[in-house]
């Protein structure tokens, strides 16, 4: 299996059926949502609760706050309670407005509300993120 090259960490790295999911979304994010790479970060490391988590990609607003959280999956992960359940567990430490869960197939788009009391699901992305 050969390596792709991942923009946001500056390196090659290997490739695997997520990393490929990873690597369309950060394009889409640069190349389609206008959101500059110097403004997303791949595997954002964090803690909660002592234990320590890494974010697929975090996209920071222009005050460099955590402003979408990305979770990647591979393609034959399907996209279920587990997996949003591990999206709020990150969203206790990194209270971002928009989330996107996808394993390239399926793709979830989520904003806060403005209370701050949770999630809705979205049709689809804002076109203006930031």
């Amino acid at each position: 299996m050969s390596d792709i090259y991942d923009p946001l960490r500056r390196k090659w790295v290997a490739r695997t059926p997520e990393e490929e999911v990873r690597q369309r979304v950060i394009a889409w994010l640069r190349d389609e949502a206008g959101i500059p790479e110097g403004l997303m970060e791949s595997e954002y490391g964090f803690t909660y609760n002592r234990r320590h988590y890494r974010a697929d990609i975090i996209a920071f607003d222009r005050r460099l706050q955590p402003h979408l959280l990305v979770e990647c999956k591979a393609p034959d992960v399907k996209i279920d309670g587990k997996v949003i359940a591990q999206i709020v567990r990150y969203t206790r430490v990194l209270a971002v407005r928009y989330i996107i869960v996808t394993n390239g197939t399926t793709t979830h788009f989520l904003e806060r509300r403005a209370d701050g009391s949770g999630y809705d699901y979205l049709e689809r992305m804002p076109e203006k993120l930031l």
